[in-house]
């Protein structure tokens, strides 16, 4: 007990005794003693202090009813007390019973309902070390080890339960097991079926009784002498498997066992929240993930949410979610695109075909001189049709008609062969060692061109990201976006989204300007280290500007916003066609590589990028010549316009030299 606390005790039994003031500052003393094993014992401690006198010495203060109110509400100032009871100012004579109590089963018990119930504790490098403390004081055995294991009742397997220091001796060196590989028969009755604990008192014994199998080998071998084994159980469910474990025979029994009845409801509740906390974790991973809501929008997610709530503890479960709107939002559209990709990609897959056909050639060329079947003159002729197929007439379904010729006809012969006959070993290992295992194919050009889209993807994703953190402190917007064979993104913005009425117009003017500035530099960067892509491909940038403001609305079954309304699905049909739209009059393109499109429709819009173009142009990011283009119409769209101009882009080793697009490929190609 603390020096002042004791100090305050003896006051309060000087004004019960010699002043009649009662108030009950009793609290039970509990010591901590080792014994001879080692393990620390808690005992309680009760005092009987009747058989004592008090007597006043000639520097005792009397105290009245207006001190010792005052002591009431001043309990933690101890100078008080000692103004009122200075030191030596009472004498105590007689004598004081004390009673010591072991309570340490009590208390193992109180610490082990602690440490399960309080939530994240599993991450607590410690926790199992004061775990196992807790448990050699319940069972009085020292050096005794715990361990958990999770059940699957889906697959019948026992899984690892992560945590810092949780260890599965079951397991051992396994991360998951069958229930009826990990248990026999006899423990998979008590534990699974049964649900009751599993006592092993001498390992050594039942492992050569039993000729090593299941849990008495992995105990073996982890010299282990016994081991309790005792189900987790909730309504009849089994959750797990706490294990108990000792380096000495019997130590561990079907006798001390039953110590585990106080204990196990706790340990019950503490697998059951966590598994609820796992189950939250991965809902939120699977959230951030996969359907991951933009942080600019999340206040109003949590609304409807907390709204559904209340609704349905109103109404009951026939309630739904809330409709998710933004009203009166600006969109900003941008994409950093492949210039080609589908001739690109056909082109790697012709390549890989032509490869694999060649090497098919040689090998039934090989066979003929041998064997002059007609079935194998049949495959040498489907393979020179099809070689000569690629060259001038490479159609759509080409590729699934070779793909298909060559899994079906091809390879389950030159299997056969493989095994029949050795000389046609060499060339059909060096045939089998080039097609892909999990394709069947040759997979090289194809595994270049996708490697290359990928890194673009992943290079320029990042970029933006980068960038977006710094826009979202401009002005909080709504943004996104995702892979094709580049990245596009959307942003919005608006009051709506920020909640707050702080929306002027120069902020969606900022973000337009950040946007094209930012995409200058997403190409810069592209083609600043395109010579390190396994395939050099072009890009090209595209903006579509939309000046009115318009509804954005979550659709909950596709997991993402979308244009709310009949007039604003007129967007997204640009969206996804301006792209491809001609110039007019032309077979041209809009979007070119070397050069960042604007597409509008709008006289207002026109001026405004003109004034954005004028402004980069001075800082070197584009280049002076403007090309002022229209557009043919699209499906039931008409009057679109283009604004084009090239990029500048800025040398690595001198920040001060910029280069149009050609430039740049002649000085990177030098």
């Amino acid at each position: 007990m603390p020096e002042n606390d004791k100090y305050r005790m003896a006051c309060v039994i000087i004004l019960s005794f010699c002043y009649g003031f009662k108030v009950d500052f009793k609290r039970p003393f509990f010591y901590e003693i080792p014994d001879e094993k080692g393990i620390v014992r808690t005992y309680k401690i009760l005092y009987n202090a009747d058989f004592t006198e008090i007597y006043p010495t000639d520097k005792a203060v009397d105290i009245t009813e207006e001190d010792f109110n005052q002591l009431l509400d001043n309990f933690d100032d101890i100078e008080l007390w000692k103004e009122k009871f200075p030191p030596d100012s009472y004498t105590l004579k007689g004598f004081v019973i004390n009673n010591m109590f072991d309570v340490t089963d009590d208390t193992s018990i109180s610490d082990i309902k602690s440490s399960l119930l309080v939530s994240g504790k599993r991450e607590d490098e410690i926790f199992i070390t004061n775990l196992h403390t807790t448990f050699e004081a319940l069972f009085n055995i020292k050096d005794i080890k715990i361990g958990f294991i999770v059940y699957n009742e889906e697959d019948q397997v026992f899984e690892r339960v992560l945590g810092k220091g949780i260890e599965s001796y079951l397991l051992f060196n396994h991360d998951i097991e069958a229930c009826r590989t990990a248990l026999c028969k006899n423990s998979y009755k008590a534990i699974v079926n049964d649900n009751t604990y599993f006592a092993i008192s001498d390992v050594e014994k039942y492992y050569k009784l039993s000729g090593g199998v299941a849990q008495y080998k992995a105990l073996h071998d982890q010299r282990i002498k016994s081991a309790i084994l005792a189900p987790i159980v909730d309504n009849g469910k089994l959750l797990g498997v706490l294990e108990l474990v000792s380096n000495r025979p019997k130590e561990l029994n079907s006798v001390n066992a039953n110590k585990l009845i106080d204990v196990m409801p706790y340990i019950v509740s503490s697998v059951l929240r966590s598994k609820a906390e796992e189950e939250n974790l991965i809902e939120a991973i699977i959230q951030q993930e996969c359907t991951s809501i933009h942080p600019s929008v999340v206040w109003k997610f949590k609304r409807a949410a907390q709204k559904f709530l209340k609704d349905k503890q109103k109404i009951g479960n026939n309630v739904s979610f809330g409709k998710i709107v933004f009203e009166e939002v600006y969109p900003l559209f941008g994409q950093i695109d492949v210039k080609g990709s589908s001739e690109a990609r056909n082109l790697a897959t012709q390549k890989d075909l032509s490869l694999q056909l060649s090497l098919v050639d040689k090998i039934l060329d090989e066979i003929l001189t041998k064997e002059n079947l007609p079935i194998y003159k049949k495959l040498k002729f489907q393979s020179d049709s099809y070689r000569s197929q690629m060259e001038t007439n490479f159609k759509v379904d080409s590729e699934y008609e070779i793909t298909n010729f060559l899994k079906k006809d091809v390879e389950p012969l030159f299997k056969f062969l493989l095994k029949r006959d050795s000389s046609y070993k060499k060339a059909l290992d060096n045939y089998f060692a080039k097609v892909d295992t999990n394709l069947e194919v040759i997979y090289y050009y194809r595994k270049n061109y996708d490697d290359t889209i990928a890194l673009i993807n992943k290079n320029m994703s990042a970029l933006i990201d980068a960038k977006q953190v710094e826009a979202q402190k401009m002005y909080p917007h709504y943004f996104e976006r995702y892979k094709t064979d580049g990245v596009e993104h959307n942003m919005y913005i608006g009051e709506a989204i920020t909640k707050e009425e702080s929306f002027n117009e120069i902020y969606l003017y900022n973000l337009r300007l950040w946007q094209l500035q930012v995409m200058c530099e997403m190409e810069s960067e592209y083609y600043q280290n395109r010579k390190n892509y396994p395939v050099v491909l072009d890009v090209s940038s595209l903006i579509l500007v939309f000046n009115q403001p318009m509804s954005i609305r979550f659709r909950m079954d596709e997991k993402q916003f979308d244009v709310d309304g009949t007039y604003n699905a007129r967007y997204e049909v640009v969206k996804k066609r301006v792209d491809k739209a001609f110039i007019n009059g032309t077979e041209e393109r809009v979007t070119a590589k070397g050069k960042i499109a604007i597409v509008y429709s709008q006289k207002s819009d026109e001026e405004e990028y003109l004034n954005y173009i004028k402004f980069l142009q001075s800082k070197k990011i584009l280049d002076e010549q403007i090309e002022m283009l229209e557009l043919e119409d699209l499906q039931g769209i008409t009057g679109l316009k283009a604004i084009r101009v090239s990029i500048l882009y800025h040398s690595i080793e001198d920040n001060t030299a910029f280069y149009t697009y050609d430039d740049l490929i002649n000085e990177l190609q030098s």
